[in-house]
């Protein structure tokens, strides 16, 4: 694999980590979520 690859894919995850932990600092959207999760089972 390309480090040029390597580099974008290492940037995707980093981008997709910080933007669950930016969601997990908002307690109405991870009730919400958790209402989803329940609804569905």
């Amino acid at each position: 694999m390309s480090p040029g690859k390597r580099m974008l894919i290492r940037l995707a995850v980093l981008i997709a980590l910080a933007t669950v932990f930016a969601l997990y600092t908002r307690p109405d959207f991870m009730v919400q979520m958790a209402n989803q999760v329940w609804s569905c089972l």
